[in-house]
C-alpha cells in the first residue's frame, strides 16, 4: 500500500504538486497528464528520488523522507530514456551493478542475471556491448536492471515514448507480464486502457481518478 499525505512540492517559484491525498493500492496503475502537471514529479516520490516540501510519502512500512536507500530497493524505477539508466559497457555488468550493495553469494548474482536475460529473451547479449543493443533491448536491459532487485513495486516513466511500434509491442508485453505492482507515466493511452486505476494531473493536481473507461475519455476531451 501507497499513501501520499497532504504532499506538496515546491521548485524555487514554482509548486509542482499541491496538496496530494492518495492511497494506492491497486495492482496496474497509470498517470496521465500534459507535459509539466506534475505527473513524473508525483511518481519520483515514490522511491525517494523527489523529497516531499510537505506532508509525507509512505510505501508499506517505509517513510520516503527517511528510508530512501531502502525505499529504492523496494520501488524500482525505470526511465524514459534507458542510456539515462544504463551504466555499464557490457550488458551483464549492468544488470551486476544494483546488486553489488546486496551482498550476495556470486552463484547467487549469476543465477538472477540468467533468470531475468532468459525472461527477455536475452541470454546471448550477456557479453554485449550495451550500447550496440536496439532501443527495445535497452528498454527491456533497462527493465531487468531493476528486476533482478526483486521490487515489490516499479515505476515507469514513458516507457514507450523512444521506441518504434514493434517494440513498443514488446515493452507492453513485458510490462504486463510483470508480477509486481506497477505504476505507468505515460502518454500512449492504450498502454494503459486495461489498468486497474488512472490518475490524470493537472497543474500539479489530480484532476481525475477511476477506472481507464472513466477516466481516459475525459482527459482526451481535456487535451481536445
Amino acid at each position: 500500500m501507497i499513501r501520499i499525505e497532504n504532499v506538496s512540492v515546491q521548485f524555487e517559484q514554482r509548486r509542482a504538486l499541491s496538496d496530494i491525498d492518495l492511497t494506492l493500492g491497486e495492482k496496474r496503475i497509470g498517470i496521465v497528464g500534459a507535459n509539466g502537471s506534475g505527473k513524473s514529479t508525483f511518481v519520483r516520490l515514490l522511491n525517494g528520488l523527489q523529497t516531499a516540501t510537505s506532508g509525507r510519502v509512505l510505501v508499506d512500512d517505509f517513510d520516503a523522507a527517511k528510508d530512501g536507500r531502502k525505499l529504492r530497493r523496494h520501488v524500482g524505477f525505470v526511465f524514459q530514456n534507458p542510456d539515462n539508466q544504463i551504466v555499464f559497457p557490457v550488458v551483464e555488468e549492468d544488470i551486476a551493478f544494483g546488486l553489488k550493495p546486496l551482498k550476495l553469494s556470486k552463484e547467487e548474482v549469476n543465477r538472477r542475471i540468467d533468470d531475468v536475460l532468459a525472461r527477455y529473451d536475452l541470454q546471448d547479449f550477456k557479453t554485449h556491448p550495451s550500447h550496440l543493443l536496439s532501443g527495445g533491448q535497452k528498454q527491456l536491459l533497462a527493465i531487468s536492471g531493476v528486476l533482478v532487485m526483486e521490487p515489490r513495486y516499479i515505476v515507469l516513466d514513458e516507457p514507450t515514448t523512444l521506441l518504434d511500434l514493434r517494440n513498443r509491442n514488446r515493452v507492453q508485453r513485458a510490462i504486463a507480464e510483470l508480477d509486481q505492482t506497477v505504476i505507468t507515466v505515460s502518454h500512449d493511452l492504450d498502454l494503459i486502457a486495461d489498468y486497474d486505476r488512472v490518475l490524470a494531473f493537472e497543474d500539479g493536481r489530480v484532476v481525475l481518478d477511476g477506472t481507464p473507461a472513466d477516466v481516459l475519455p475525459k482527459y482526451r476531451e481535456m487535451m481536445a
